[in-house]
């Protein structure tokens, strides 16, 4: 269980919830209004404030890497920082099954990451971070770019993903997605997070 108990930062007010082990719950609110800046809190990537606990850990007893092992955030366009695709992997046999559910050849791995489409980055980060194993993952937008075959995919595998246990926090504009993914909304209006129902 993820435990968010006060968390600030600035742009946006305390927060405090919990994250059930294999539960699904969809950030909302206007573009701008914070919905990143919550992700990237809880994921100890800005200066921020407040008590998390991951499974009763506090995230003050780990390292951050240690902490982003588990806890890990998939923004809307992850980044790439070698040419080669395979080389953004740390287990590019353990992503390999990942790839032939989201549609993309084992062979992707030896292109270059500027010829990638939008889609394409997308579902390799998608696979990169799974391929991790995380406890919790934030995930950004994740199925923006993509068709709608594409986004059932991607709904399936964090739901096989959920029922195993990890927790995911998914920030979307689409409410008949949130309404798939989740019974309970975190709504970010002006900086400030309010529990709803999407």
């Amino acid at each position: 269980m993820l435990s968010v108990r006060e968390l600030q930062r600035s742009g946006l007010g305390p927060a405090a919830f919990e994250l059930a082990d294999g539960e699904c719950v969809v950030v909302q609110g206007a573009s701008g209004s914070g919905k990143t800046l919550l992700l990237r809190a809880i994921a100890d990537l800005d200066p921020n404030q407040g008590q998390l606990l991951l499974d009763g850990q506090s995230r003050e007893t780990l390292s951050g890497p240690q902490w982003r092992r588990q806890v890990i955030y998939l923004p809307t366009d992850s980044g790439w920082w070698s040419e080669r695709v395979r080389d953004h992997f740390a287990d590019w046999s353990a992503a390999v099954p990942l790839l032939a559910r989201l549609r993309l050849p084992p062979a992707i791995g030896e292109r270059l990451t500027p010829g990638l489409s939008t889609g394409e980055r997308q579902r390799l980060a998608l696979a990169r971070a799974l391929a991790l194993q995380p406890r919790v993952l934030l995930l950004d937008e994740p199925t923006s770019g993509l068709d709608p075959e594409m986004v059932a995919a991607v709904e399936d595998i964090i739901g096989e993903r959920l029922r195993a246990g990890m927790s995911a926090l998914w920030i979307t504009h689409d409410p008949a997605q949130a309404r798939r993914l989740s019974r309970r909304c975190l709504w970010v209006a002006d900086g400030g997070v309010r529990e709803t129902v999407p």
